[in-house]
């Protein structure tokens, strides 16, 4: 659904705002939207690459809004784990040896190969270095999430997370300037799933020792069992 819009409303229940506080932020170009009729319509290809971009710096309360937003939009059950599920052992690596962006990316998407789960992988790289060359996928902390721009439908069996930590961080664009040593690369296969994957892993890692506890595991089952029992702890807020 690239081309799908969204009518205020829609969007401000996607969000998990308020509508009128959605009108003001389109009124002062802080979303994309366009006037048709004279009313605001938002295209959903637009809003993704816009809230992938927000979502890093989001609030943990604004995080848990919009993780609702999403379940609700997805029609999916509000205690859904949309994490769990996708954590395999084969996709986790706790001594990635690239010291590159490239290196890296080309390392995640070998790692992500062995869930099986990946057609093409050769594309997978390509969506991803895109990305990374648009913006960087780097957070505050060390911390990283590639992802590409778009779903790839076809180039997947199933959605993808590949987590993976170097011993030595990397420069990544960081907007703390900080080196980045913990990558959590997904993909999806569609625009709904692929926001709700990115939103709840930003959820996970706000405000909590998440992500240090992972610096300290010793084995991927270790990283498994911290990322199961995190995000358990969100649902239960």
């Amino acid at each position: 659904m690239p081309y799908r819009t969204m009518d205020t409303l829609e969007l401000a229940r996607f969000l998990g705002l308020d509508v009128r506080k959605v009108e003001r932020m389109a009124q002062r170009g802080e979303i994309p939207c366009q006037k048709v009729g004279g009313k605001l319509r938002f295209n959903q290809a637009e809003l993704t690459e816009w809230m992938q971009q927000r979502m890093s710096t989001m609030s943990h309360n604004h995080l848990a809004d919009f993780d609702a937003g999403i379940t609700a939009h997805r029609e999916a059950d509000p205690e859904e784990l949309v994490i769990t599920p996708m954590l395999r052992a084969e996709s986790i690596n706790i001594a990635l040896a690239a010291r590159t962006r490239n290196s890296i990316l080309k390392e995640l998407v070998a790692l992500a190969e062995k869930t099986e789960l990946v057609y093409d992988p050769a594309e997978l790289l390509e969506a991803l270095t895109s990305r990374e060359e648009l913006c960087s996928t780097a957070m505050e902390g060390g911390l990283a999430i590639p992802h590409p721009r778009r779903p790839l439908p076809y180039t997947l069996g199933d959605s993808v997370l590949v987590i993976a930590k170097t011993p030595q961080g990397i420069g990544y664009g960081g907007p703390d300037g900080k080196l980045t040593d913990l990558f959590f690369m997904t993909c999806s296969q569609d625009d709904r799933h692929h926001l709700h994957i990115l939103a709840r892993l930003c959820r996970l890692l706000n405000d909590s020792d998440l992500a240090e506890n992972i610096r300290q595991a010793e084995n991927p089952q270790q990283v498994i069992e911290l990322m199961k029992t995190r995000e358990a702890e969100v649902l239960n807020r």
